[in-house]
């Protein structure tokens, strides 16, 4: 991840934690704040933020970059169980795409 990535990223942690702490936000009934605990990078253009909630219960982010058009920037969402699932599937066919892809790089 280079410099100016990282730096958009450490910035967009504590927009995050801000539009997330709002006690008039919907879905905050228990008017709980957010504070960035960790930020940890898992690629180039994707990243796990791990916020604090003043209940003490932790919230985990998923952080992908955009790096170009009208949507460049950090972009971000709550994974529930159901994603994480679609996750581990996607790498099967994200290897498989890209072992079919390799040969025409020649």
């Amino acid at each position: 991840m280079n410099k100016q990535v990282a730096i958009e990223l450490q910035d967009f942690a504590e927009v995050i934690a801000s539009r997330f702490s709002q006690t008039t936000r919907v879905g905050n009934i228990n008017n709980e704040t957010f504070s960035v605990e960790e930020v940890i990078p898992i690629s180039d253009h994707s990243a796990v933020i791990n916020f604090v909630k003043s209940s003490g219960k932790v919230a985990v982010a998923f952080c992908y970059y955009i790096t170009k058009g009208r949507s460049k920037g950090w972009k971000y969402f709550f994974p529930t169980d159901s994603h994480v699932s679609g996750f581990q599937a996607f790498f099967i066919y994200k290897t498989q795409a890209e072992r079919r892809n390799f040969s025409k790089n020649f």
